[in-house]
Order: C-alpha cells, then sequence, then structure tokens
C-alpha cells in the first residue's frame, strides 16, 4: 500500500492516542502506516502545558517520523486542531478527515461549556467519577476501555477550550486546497454550523455515521474506521480493505 499516505490520528479532549485503539489495530492489519498522538496536557504528556503551538508541533513530530504528507484525522478538539494545523500547514497535510467538530468554537455556547468544564473541575475528584461514569453510559465497553486506558486529562480542560476559542476554523478550511471529510454521528450535537463548514469547503465529503454519537468512533469504531480507509484509498487511488461493520 506504498501510494497510501501514512495516517495521524489526533484525540478529543481529555483522552488521549489510545482512544484510537480499534482504528489503529485494523488500519495496521490492512497495512497502513498509523500514528495516534498524545496533545500536551493528555495522555502521556499530561503534565505538559497545553497550547495550539504544542499540539501543532505533535503533529510535526508524526509527520516528520514518516518523511511525507499524512491523512490528518482529528475529532472534536483534535478535529478542530487538525483543521488549523491543514490550514497553516498544507504542503504536509494529504487529506483531511475533521469529526464531530461541526459546529463554530465561540459565543455562548462555548463559554457555558468552560463555566461547566470550571464547576466541575471544583468537585473533590476534579470530576473524574463524573467523566467516568457518563463515558460508561455512552460508550460501549470497549469504547470505554480504550478511551480510558491513557488517563483522564482532568486538568486540560478550560485551557484548550480557550486556545479553542481562538481558532477560526472555516478561514482554515479555506486556505487549506486538499481533500476535506467531514465525519459526524447523526445524533452528534457538534453540528450546529455545519452548513458553514460546508459552504467554506463545498467540495468536501460529508458522511454521517447513523446512530452514533459525538464520540463516533468509540460508538462505532468498525464505521469510522472505513471512512478513514475510504478517504486514504481516495488519494491513494486503491480499494479499500476494510469493512463497515461496527
Amino acid at each position: 500500500m506504498a501510494a497510501t499516505p501514512p495516517i495521524v490520528l489526533v484525540h478529543g479532549i481529555r483522552t488521549s492516542g489510545t482512544m484510537w485503539r480499534a482504528q489503529v489495530e485494523q488500519l495496521r492489519a490492512s497495512g497502513f502506516e498509523v500514528s495516534a498522538i498524545d496533545l500536551p496536557g493528555h495522555g502521556t504528556r499530561m503534565a505538559e502545558p497545553f497550547s495550539i503551538e504544542a499540539a501543532h508541533a505533535a503533529i510535526d513530530d508524526a509527520i516528520d517520523a514518516f518523511g511525507r504528507p499524512a491523512l490528518l484525522v482529528g475529532l472534536s478538539l483534535g478535529g478542530y486542531i487538525a483543521i488549523d494545523y491543514a490550514g497553516s500547514h498544507p504542503d504536509r497535510v494529504a487529506g483531511l478527515v475533521a469529526a464531530s467538530c461541526l459546529t463554530l468554537p465561540r459565543g455562548p455556547g462555548l463559554w457555558g461549556y468552560r463555566a461547566l468544564a470550571r464547576l466541575i473541575h471544583r468537585l473533590p475528584d476534579r470530576g473524574a467519577w463524573l467523566n467516568d461514569a457518563m463515558a460508561r453510559v455512552f460508550l460501549p465497553p470497549t469504547g470505554f476501555h480504550d478511551m480510558a486506558a491513557g488517563g483522564v486529562a482532568l486538568d486540560v480542560m478550560d485551557t484548550a477550550l480557550a486556545a479553542v476559542g481562538r481558532l477560526d476554523p472555516i478561514a482554515s478550511l479555506a486556505r487549506y486546497p486538499g481533500p476535506v471529510w467531514f465525519v459526524t454521528g447523526s445524533l452528534d450535537h457538534f453540528r450546529l454550523n455545519q452548513r458553514a463548514f460546508a459552504a467554506a469547503k463545498p467540495q468536501a465529503s460529508v458522511v454521517v455515521i447513523r446512530g452514533a454519537t459525538h464520540l463516533v468512533s468509540l460508538v462505532k469504531p468498525g464505521d469510522f474506521t472505513r471512512a478513514i480507509t475510504d478517504a486514504a484509498a481516495t488519494l491513494g487511488a486503491q480499494p479499500s480493505e476494510i469493512s463497515g461493520n461496527s
């Protein structure tokens, strides 16, 4: 599969690269080169301060290790960072899969989200029990264990949200000349500005995974992996080899 680009996976807020374990296993089994990075403030880098610049550097390191442009896949926080990276480093991104990030990160929604994060952080365990309880309700057991395996970044929430709130994903999409795939769950609440994102990139493909919520890669891992392989196959002009069964 030499013609296909390597794949760099960028996780969501509070989790880590372990959330991609199902995708990494399936993609590597089919011959793809894959890297699931940890963002600063998360996973193995939990002690490091979060910033957009440091997040970009983490992506840089992963792409440098492959030595050629990558298919960049990001979900939620990782989706916004991936969009921003593609807009500022277009020559390093062969294609972009932006998942669960079709709401503009600004205004009352962001303010409320940050206020809730600060409130939860004041709990005696900084919200660890609440995070695990909610994850167990909304994720299948395997998805929960994959998400939790790298630890929960309880202290990074407000800083990361504030940083993302300064991004302009619409402008970044307009600057990025390469192919884009928007992936979202049909039950995802982060779809409020889907039309604005689509207007910024009219040629982008929109993949809606039925029955999936915000953490679409964990709720429907097989379908999400298929979305990645279809994107990679399009870039490499080779047929996809992974079934879409979850």
